[in-house]
């Protein structure tokens, strides 16, 4: 007997009628419609265009593959304290920043997830998130440099600091580099998270 699991909806991010099939806003629970604003807030932060109801459902996980990837990569590194593994992250999350048609990160999810699933490619980073990733590129070159240099407490601070900030992406949909990008550039209001 074959089961078909349920799909979840695909226009679910912006809460609109397609839900239902009809043209009245769908009927979502309160925690539900928050969510799915946070999800939408999170993807408009990370200097994508206002969503669509169809293309917020794609975008918010396709956005969301990089950190869960590099919150274990991270993880292996604080482990084995290997300045090695922080080091050539930096490398890559700076490539990211310099060349953003060409990040290893979106390449990996376009060719395994976005490819054999039908769904658009990402493209080129925007500004907000390519300043997201060199932020984080940063202080993981922080932590492998005091690993080399032989000064852990720095190192173990940084990497208490990269580990704060993944635990806001991943647990809390709250990109600190996305909002420090737009605290910056005046936009208070627009990077305040939803809570």
């Amino acid at each position: 007997m074959l089961i078909r699991r349920a799909q979840p909806s695909l226009y679910r991010c912006a809460g609109m009628a397609q839900i239902t099939g009809t043209r009245e806003p769908a009927r979502l629970p309160a925690e539900d419609r928050l969510s799915e604003l946070v999800k939408r807030r999170f993807v408009r932060q990370q200097g994508l265009a206002d969503p669509a109801p169809a293309s917020c459902a794609y975008l918010y996980p396709a956005l969301m593959f990089q950190p869960r990837l590099l919150t274990g990569i991270v993880l292996v590194g604080i482990v084995l304290q290997s300045a090695p593994i922080f080091l050539t992250l930096a490398g890559i999350l700076w490539w990211n920043v310099l060349v953003p048609r060409h990040n290893p990160f979106d390449a990996l999810y376009n060719r395994t997830i976005a490819g054999p699933r039908h769904l658009p490619p990402l493209g080129s980073a925007p500004a907000p998130r390519r300043f997201a990733q060199g932020i984080a590129g940063t202080i993981l070159a922080g932590a492998g440099l005091a690993l080399v240099a032989g000064i852990p407490a720095l190192a173990w601070f940084l990497e208490g600091l990269m580990l704060v900030a993944l635990a806001a992406l991943l647990l809390g949909r709250f990109c600190i580099g996305s909002y420090l990008y737009h605290r910056l550039r005046g936009k208070a209001a627009f990077a305040k998270p939803l809570s």
